[in-house]
């Protein structure tokens, strides 16, 4: 009898399935995959077989850079909200996922907390701009998806004992009561690279350090998803502490196999690596990286 597959396991089919439907994951004529590098004979091989695995056929057309990437941000926020509000046994609250990375004009980490204080910032620069030489772009972050979660009412977190009253806990911003205008609070920064070069490594990397260095409270879960084929350009992301809490892949099981199947011992161990030492994981394993 076959298992009955759980709801991060039909999301994570249904993300696959949305990203060849719309294009992102395609395969041209040729038999190169929208995610490899058409000068690498290895992303190719791994490329090739990590789109066949999630349902792609050939003949595609590769969308272009912007489009794809619009489209693979929609995905993973599609993606977090299926698999986010089932985990309500685990981790209870009122979540909203966002996708924010078409939308670079307005700065939406400065809509809630704990990044309030940017906006004041933001109109501190735009009123002197001799403060902008100074401060430079250090406060700014373009996140992809957000996910954020509302403050709670006292009746809700009285709910099933007396735990709060008007005498103590007057600043946490989790509570509605200490929150007039019922800012959200941000739980985690996605950052969605398609594929991974050196710049795009980079430019998640700086993001994560200001999204860490510019809170005035606890720090989100600060990750990263990406559909790269090459183990070697994953390291540039993955490796190291500090910055990224983990690296997810769209399709880790999928890569793996395809890394194994090429009989490369240098992309396998990286691999290997990566994996077991805590760095890159599947995209089913967000949700529940989440819950803590």
């Amino acid at each position: 009898m076959n298992e009955t597959l759980g709801k991060i396991s039909i999301a994570r089919r249904a993300l696959h399935d949305s990203l060849v439907q719309q294009g992102v994951v395609s395969i041209s004529s040729e038999g190169i995959a929208s995610m490899a590098d058409r000068s690498q004979a290895s992303s190719k091989s791994l490329g090739l077989q990590i789109a066949l695995g999630m349902g792609a056929e050939f003949g595609g057309i590769k969308l272009k850079g912007q489009t794809l990437g619009a489209k693979f941000e929609a995905a993973i926020a599609e993606f977090l909200s299926e698999t986010m509000s089932a985990l309500s046994a685990i981790r209870p609250g009122r979540w909203t996922v966002e996708c924010v990375g078409g939308k670079r004009k307005i700065d939406h980490l400065a809509k809630y907390e704990p990044y309030r204080h940017l906006d004041d910032l933001a109109r501190a620069i735009e009123q002197n701009p001799m403060l902008e030489a100074a401060v430079g772009n250090l406060y700014a972050v373009s996140p992809d998806v957000l996910v954020v979660r509302a403050p709670e009412s006292d009746e809700n977190i009285n709910k099933y004992d007396k735990v709060v009253d008007k005498s103590t806990a007057r600043l946490t911003t989790m509570r509605e009561e200490n929150n007039s205008d019922a800012i959200n609070l941000v739980h985690a920064v996605i950052s969605c690279k398609f594929t991974m070069r050196s710049d795009r490594a980079q430019n998640a990397r700086s993001e994560a350090l200001n999204v860490i260095r510019n809170r005035k409270g606890r720090a989100p879960h600060v990750v990263a998803v990406t559909a790269e084929p090459s183990p070697s350009r994953l390291a540039s992301l993955a490796l190291g502490t500090g910055d990224i809490d983990t690296v997810y892949h769209v399709a880790l099981p999928e890569l793996q196999k395809a890394t194994y199947d090429l009989v490369n011992d240098e992309a396998m161990n990286m691999l290997s690596m990566l994996i077991e030492g805590k760095r890159l994981r599947d995209i089913s394993d967000m949700p529940l990286d989440f819950s803590v």
